[in-house]
């Protein structure tokens, strides 16, 4: 569980640095991109070796409802990532939510907390679910009212969907692969 917990939190530290010490992030300037993306896959790797390893009270399990649920919040999710990799003009939710890959994220933690009810689970999916709604809540102070971008036109939207159905059914077949099911029990 440490090793878990120590990605998590250096996750969390690499994300939110640029929020809580700007003057010092600003100091390590173009050097300090490549900086922060090594902490961030070093804390990726963290949290996948940490989250094989680590064994703790199981509270619920995965159940067809619970799995059902899950997947719908999963492609509600990959379509609030879609949302905020358009530039410019924003599909629809682009322009309903101030922080749609935050959103997304959030859903997607909320999701897997949803079908695993254990206590690395609690700690990774719940960590990381805490972080997102603690940095949206920065952004939100630190910036100020949002202004709700421009609509883009209907074919933008049409892509988003199919690219969104793709990209789900793809990562539902890279976990069935790795040995997660991600559909029926």
């Amino acid at each position: 569980m440490p090793i878990l917990i120590l990605g998590v939190a250096l996750w969390w530290g690499a994300h939110l640095f640029k929020r809580v010490a700007p003057g010092a992030r600003a100091r390590l300037g173009d050097p300090g991109k490549g900086l922060v993306a090594l902490l961030i896959v070093a804390s990726v790797v963290l949290m996948v070796i940490g989250y094989r390893q680590a064994d703790g009270a199981v509270y619920w399990g995965r159940s067809p409802a619970l799995v059902g649920i899950n997947n719908l919040l999963m492609v509600l999710a990959f379509y609030c990532y879609a949302a905020s990799a358009a530039k410019g003009a924003k599909i629809w939710l682009g322009t309903k939510l101030r922080h749609p890959q935050l959103t997304g994220f959030s859903l997607w933690a909320v999701a897997h907390l949803l079908v695993n009810g254990d206590v690395p689970s609690f700690v990774l999916f719940g960590g990381l679910l805490v972080w997102a709604l603690v940095e949206m809540a920065l952004i939100n102070t630190q910036e100020g009212p949002w202004t709700p971008p421009p609509r883009a036109p209907a074919k933008k939207e049409v892509t988003a969907v199919i690219v969104t159905i793709v990209v789900v059914i793809v990562v539902m077949l890279i976990h069935y692969w790795l040995g997660a099911t991600p559909w029926g029990m």
